[in-house]
């Protein structure tokens, strides 16, 4: 690990540890207040890690951000954490300006976006659901269709016709946002970036949050068997549950590995959309199974609101369907290797 690698891991888990508190999430999901933790999450330079220095960020590697993105899933960090640092690679990727506080993202390829014009008179029309934190946030990195081609934007979220909230199963704002003629600067997409770069990119982000909150419903679990006590021993001893436990730990080890692979991948400069519908496609899968396994062991008390293991379980919910879901992903992992043809199924399934 990059000497980076570790002041950001020590970073982001002692903030995230002392400051996500139980009663910090119970506010949020009541409120919508995070306690301050986005501003301490800023102060740190947090939200930068693929920023290069000269424009504000650390100038790190994609594994730097694996770190955060894991850590905040581990706490479940109630910040637009992964949206932020997607949009301030691709805003200074396109060659615009770096978005100064939180931001989202949004994918408007399939022509739901469109932008008119260009330079400083570009504007941008359409419509855009679900979009993550977008009632929290003041910009939006928007991949948008001209005709030209997709283009890359940012646009104020001021500046929007409206903004309907809604939120998914954590209450994370998850918002529809409708633009008519909004102000936005804008850049055609690099050449080495897909049309469906934040589908691709935000599938990714969500399978390393889905991993960090596997390992927490994975530890409170191992620790509520190991505490819990039912005909004189723990419920640990009982040979049912641990069998529950291996697989879920299994579940857990698995979307772990898989998680980090799209990030070494681009690390190593190598296109990672292979190791992506790999990555969203298990992530997803083992996040309903260790949402079920923790719940099970807890029995009744998991399932009250009073009990924390809620707060990770609700978003392996959510995330497992954001940016496509397991079967989304799994199809397009079948069409590659049908494409690819049978000569080509062993590599790519060892990953040669």
């Amino acid at each position: 690990m990059s000497e980076l690698r570790n002041i950001l891991t020590d970073s982001v888990n002692g903030l995230f540890g002392d400051r996500v508190t139980r009663e910090l999430l119970t506010r949020f999901d009541e409120t919508g207040d995070d306690g301050g933790i986005w501003a301490e999450v800023e102060a740190q330079g947090l939200t930068r890690p693929l920023v290069s220095e000269e424009n504000g960020g650390v100038g790190g590697e994609w594994r730097d951000a694996h770190v955060l993105l894991t850590a905040g899933g581990f706490h479940s960090a109630p910040i637009p954490l992964g949206e932020t640092i997607l949009a301030s690679w691709l805003a200074e990727k396109a060659g615009l300006e770096v978005p100064e506080s939180a931001a989202t993202i949004i994918d408007g390829s399939d022509g739901s976006l469109t932008v008119a014009g260009e330079g400083g008179s570009a504007t941008l029309s359409g419509a855009a659901v679900r979009v993550p934190w977008a009632s929290k946030a003041e910009t939006a990195l928007v991949v948008a269709m001209h005709d030209a081609g997709p283009m890359v934007g940012l646009v104020r979220l001021s500046d929007a016709r409206d903004i309907t909230a809604s939120q998914n199963m954590a209450r994370e704002p998850r918002d529809d946002v409708h633009f008519d003629g909004a102000p936005v600067r804008v850049a055609h997409l690099p050449n080495d970036l897909p049309a469906d770069v934040i589908l691709q990119f935000g599938a990714m982000v969500r399978a390393a949050q889905i991993a960090g909150a596997m390992d927490k419903v994975l530890t409170q679990t191992v620790q509520y068997a190991n505490e819990r006590t039912q005909f004189g021993k723990p419920l640990g001893k009982f040979q049912a549950i641990q069998q529950e436990m291996s697989r879920m730990a299994g579940e857990a080890a698995a979307s772990g590995v898989i998680a980090e692979a799209p990030f070494a991948a681009l690390d190593a400069g190598q296109n990672p959309e292979w190791q992506i519908a790999a990555a969203k496609a298990r992530a997803s899968e083992a996040a309903g199974v260790g949402a079920s396994v923790g719940h099970q062991t807890h029995g009744a008390i998991g399932f009250t609101y009073e009990h924390s293991l809620h707060f990770a379980t609700r978003r392996l919910w959510s995330w497992r369907s954001e940016f496509g879901g397991a079967r989304f992903w799994a199809r397009k992992l079948g069409t590659r290797a049908v494409e690819r043809g049978v000569g080509n199924f062993w590599p790519d399934i060892v990953g040669g």
